[in-house]
C-alpha cells in the first residue's frame, strides 16, 4: 500500500504521508528507510541537521537498483540548516546535501527555520529559486515559518513556497497559519504529528480513539488527512510504519472532527520559530 498524493503549486505530486528520519541514528538510517520503502512509503524526509542524509541516499539507491521502486516514484525532501543561510551559502549547502544523498536532484528542498534574527531567509530563498530554475530541485519551500515570515518572503519572491512544514498535532492545530496557506496555495505538512508521542496518552484522544476502534496515532493521522495536511510520522519498526500508513479510508464524522478541534492548546513540543537561530 502506498499513500495517496497531493498536487503542489509546482505541479509536482507529493505523497500525503511520508517517513521522517529526525533523530534516527546514522548507522540505522539505511535499514529503516529501506524498510519504509518496502512497506510502501514513497516520501522520505531528511535534513542536513539530522546527519543521516548518506543513509537515506544509500537506501534509496539500493532500492532502485534492486527494482523495488523507480526514482520517479519517490519523493525525497531535505532541508538547509541555519548556518548556511544566505545566497551563496545556500547554493553550497544544497550541493553538499545532494552529494551526501547521492542523487541527481531533490524533489523538495526547504529552509529549515526562518532564523529571523539573521534576517537572511529572503536571500536564501532567492538561491532556492535559482536551484528550481536550474532543475536541481523539483519544488522549493520552507519549514517552521509563521505568517509574518511568509508575508515578508512573498513580498519579493517570484515562486510561492510549495510546502511549509511545521509542528502540527491535536494540541497545536495552527488554524491561522493553515488559513494563510490555503489563501496562498501552500501545502501544510506536519512534523511531529503525534507531538513526539506525547498525545498518545491524552485521555480525551484515548476516549475518542476507543469510540472509533482506532489507535490514537491512527486517529490523529486520519484527522490530519481530513484537513488536507501531509504528515511525516516517525516509526522504528515495520509494523508501526505499516500501521501509520494503512489508515481506514472512511472519512471521520464531522462531529468527531469538531471534538478534536476543541483539544487545541496552542502547545508546542518543539521550538518557537521566533527564537531559533
Amino acid at each position: 500500500m502506498t499513500s495517496p498524493l497531493f498536487t503542489l503549486n509546482s505541479a509536482a505530486r507529493i505523497p500525503r504521508q511520508g517517513y521522517g528520519v529526525y533523530k534516527v541514528p546514522p548507522q540505522q538510517t539505511a535499514t529503516l528507510v529501506r524498510q519504509a520503502i518496502e512497506v510502501g512509503y514513497r516520501l522520505i524526509d531528511t535534513a542536513a541537521l539530522y546527519l543521516n542524509e548518506e543513509g537515506v541516499g544509500r537506501a534509496v539507491r539500493e532500492a532502485i537498483a534492486d527494482g523495488l521502486v523507480r526514482r520517479d516514484e519517490l519523493f525525497i525532501t531535505s532541508k538547509l540548516w541555519n548556518d548556511q543561510q544566505g545566497y551563496d551559502k545556500a547554493l553550497q549547502g544544497f550541493e553538499e546535501s545532494r552529494q551526501r544523498l547521492g542523487l541527481d536532484y531533490l524533489d523538495l528542498f526547504l529552509i529549515h527555520w526562518p532564523a529571523p534574527k539573521q534576517d537572511r531567509y529572503r536571500e536564501t530563498y532567492r538561491a532556492f529559486e535559482t536551484l528550481l530554475a536550474d532543475g536541481k530541485v523539483r519544488s522549493i519551500g520552507v519549514s517552521n515559518f509563521l505568517p509574518e515570515h511568509l508575508e515578508r518572503l512573498l513580498q519579493d519572491s517570484s515562486v510561492v513556497p510549495a510546502v511549509n512544514q511545521v509542528e502540527l498535532h491535536p494540541w497545536l492545530q495552527q488554524g491561522p497559519l493553515r488559513a494563510f496557506h490555503a489563501q496562498h496555495g501552500i501545502l501544510t505538512q506536519a512534523w511531529s504529528p503525534l507531538a513526539r508521542g506525547k498525545i498518545l496518552d491524552d485521555p480525551q484522544l484515548l476516549a475518542l480513539a476507543e469510540e472509533t476502534g482506532l489507535s490514537v496515532a491512527q486517529l490523529s493521522l486520519c484527522w490530519l488527512r481530513e484537513l488536507g495536511i501531509s504528515a511525516i510520522p516517525k516509526a522504528s519498526s515495520p509494523a508501526r510504519m505499516k500501521q501509520n500508513l494503512e489508515l481506514p479510508t472512511a472519512a471521520l464524522p464531522a462531529q468527531l472532527m469538531a471534538r478534536i478541534a476543541q483539544l487545541d492548546r496552542n502547545q508546542r513540543v518543539g521550538s518557537d520559530p521566533r527564537k531559533v537561530e
